[in-house]
C-alpha cells in the first residue's frame, strides 16, 4: 500500500490509500485538537465537540439528519477523541464517496452548536464519564497517567469532569474551534479499495477527480493562529503510587516507566521489549502471572507515546488481596530485572517481532485501520511510513538493544503505581516498591 499524497491551497493535507480490495472506503477527518490543548476550566471540550459534531450542520441540521443520510447509504459512521488529536470517519461504498465527505466537512465547518441541544448533551457526558468511573480496567489507564503528568493537562481525563462539563457553554465551543479546527492542523485520509483500476493514469484520474470534490468542500475552511499544549517537563526523582478506593471484586493495576516521544528512533526496541513483557498469551508476564501463579485474568505490557513524552506500562487485573497483589508486582518486576540482565532468548526475540509484524498486517485488513495507521503519522509527526518500512525496523531489534534500553528505562525512580481496588487505607502498599 503506498500512500498518495497531496495537500489544498488551504494547508488540508490528503492521503489516498488503496488497499486494492473491495470497493469500499473508510473516509477519517484528522485534527491535532485533545485534551492535552485543555486547561482545567474546559477540561472535556474537545470530547465534548466531538459529539457536538454530530448534533446538527447547517446543512444537516440534527442529529437525525446525519444518521439516517450515512445510515441510508448502507454506511456507519462514528468519531473519538483522544489526548493529542481528534477522528471523525464514515465507512460506505465508493459509490457514496461525495456524499460522506458533504456531510464530513459541513459537520466540521458549519456544526450550529444549538444551545438546547448542549445542555442536553451534558447529561450524555455525564453519563459517560459515570461509565468510566464504573469500569476499572478502563479507568486505571487515566489515573496512570494522571500520576505520571499531573499538573499538565496530559494527565486530564479527555472526558472531562461532570462538574467542569456542566459550565460549557456555545461560546465554550465556538473559541475551541477558533483555536484548533484549522485545515493546516488536519489530515483527510480515504482508504480502500478506490481503485480498480490497472492503468496508472486511469487511477491518478480518479484520484484528481475525487481531489476536486474534497477542495470544493473544503475551501471555504481558514486557517487562524493555532493553540500549542504545555509541553511536559520530566522531573521525577523518587517511585510514585496512586491508590483509589473502590468496591470492587478484582484489583486494576498499571504499572509502569517512564519513556520518551514517538520522534525517538528507539521506539522500535520499546515496542519489541514491551512484547517480551506482556504481549499476548505466550509473554513473560502472561505465563509468569496467570499461568504459573493464577493471580490474574488479564495482563499485558503496551507502550503510549506522544509528541515530547512516553510511557511503557502493564496493566493486570488481579485478585484484591494485599499479599497476592504484592506477588504479582513482585513477579512482574523481576521480568523487567531480567531483561535488564540480558537474559532474553534467540526464539523469544524471534517471537515478539512476529507477533507485532503479524498483528501488524492483520490490523491492515480493515480500512479504518489503514486510514489510522497512515493518518495520524501524517498529522501528528507529518510523515508517511509504510508497513514494510515498520517492519524491516522491527526485525533490525537487536536483542543486545533491548537489554541497554531497559538498563535506561527500568529504574527504580521513574517506575509509577497506579491502582484501583476496596483499599480504604493506602498505607498497606506503602513497602510495595522495596520488592
Amino acid at each position: 500500500m503506498i500512500p498518495q499524497l497531496f495537500t489544498l491551497k488551504n494547508g488540508l493535507r490528503i492521503v489516498f490509500v488503496d488497499t486494492k480490495a473491495f470497493p469500499t472506503m473508510t473516509m477519517l477527518l484528522l485534527v491535532g485538537a485533545g485534551s492535552r490543548y485543555e486547561n482545567e476550566k474546559n477540561n472535556g471540550v474537545a470530547h465534548f465537540f466531538e459529539h457536538m459534531a454530530f448534533k446538527g450542520s447547517k446543512k444537516y441540521p440534527n442529529s437525525f439528519v446525519i444518521s439516517s443520510t450515512i445510515e441510508g447509504l448502507g454506511g456507519i459512521f462514528n468519531a473519538f477523541t483522544s489526548k493529542d488529536h481528534t477522528g471523525y470517519w464514515i465507512k460506505s461504498t465508493n459509490e457514496h464517496f461525495e456524499t460522506a465527505i458533504d456531510v464530513i466537512s459541513d459537520m466540521i465547518q458549519n456544526p450550529l452548536l444549538s444551545p438546547e441541544e448542549i445542555e442536553r448533551e451534558k447529561g450524555v457526558i455525564a453519563e459517560e464519564i459515570n461509565l468510566y468511573e464504573d469500569t476499572p480496567m478502563k479507568k486505571v489507564g487515566e489515573l496512570f497517567e494522571g500520576l505520571l503528568y499531573q499538573g499538565n493537562p496530559l494527565g486530564f481525563d479527555i472526558a472531562g469532569k461532570k462538574e467542569t462539563v456542566q459550565l460549557f457553554n456555545q461560546l465554550t465551543f465556538t473559541e475551541y474551534i477558533k483555536n484548533l479546527y484549522h485545515p493546516e492542523n488536519a489530515v483527510l485520509v480515504v482508504a480502500g479499495g478506490l481503485n480498480q483500476i490497472k492503468n496508472e493514469k486511469l487511477k491518478m484520474k480518479n484520484y484528481n477527480s475525487k481531489l476536486k470534490i474534497i477542495e470544493n468542500k473544503f475551501k471555504a475552511w481558514d486557517n487562524a493562529e493555532r493553540s500549542r499544549f504545555i509541553p511536559i517537563k520530566e522531573s521525577q526523582t523518587k517511585p510514585q503510587m496512586l491508590i483509589k478506593y473502590k468496591k470492587t471484586e478484582q484489583v486494576h493495576f498499571c504499572l509502569g516507566f517512564r519513556a520518551f516521544s514517538f520522534n525517538n528512533p528507539r521506539k522500535y526496541t520499546l515496542h519489541v521489549l514491551s512484547a517480551i513483557l506482556g504481549g499476548g498469551m505466550s509473554s513473560r508476564l502472561f505465563i509468569q502471572v496467570r499461568e504459573r501463579r493464577g493471580l490474574c485474568y488479564y495482563i499485558s505490557t503496551g507502550t503510549e507515546l506522544y509528541s515530547d513524552c512516553g510511557n511503557i506500562v502493564t496493566q493486570a487485573g488481579v485478585v484484591k488481596e494485599v499479599d497476592k497483589i504484592k506477588e504479582a508486582i513482585e513477579a512482574i518486576l523481576n521480568e523487567h530485572k531480567k531483561i535488564i540482565k540480558g537474559e532474553i532468548t534467540r526464539d523469544e526475540l524471534k517471537r515478539a517481532k512476529e507477533l507485532i509484524k503479524g498483528r501488524l498486517m492483520l490490523s491492515l485488513e480493515d480500512s479504518a485501520t489503514v486510514a489510522t495507521f497512515f493518518g495520524t503519522k501524517k498529522l501528528l509527526q507529518d510523515k508517511i511510513e509504510t508497513a514494510e518500512e515498520v517492519i524491516k525496523k522491527i526485525e533490525a531489534v537487536t536483542a543486545e538493544e533491548i537489554t541497554q534500553l531497559a538498563k535506561k528505562i527500568f529504574i527504580p525512580k521513574n517506575l509509577n503505581l497506579a491502582l484501583i481496588g476496596p483499599f480504604g487505607n493506602p498505607n498497606v502498599f506503602n513497602n510495595v516498591f522495596s520488592i
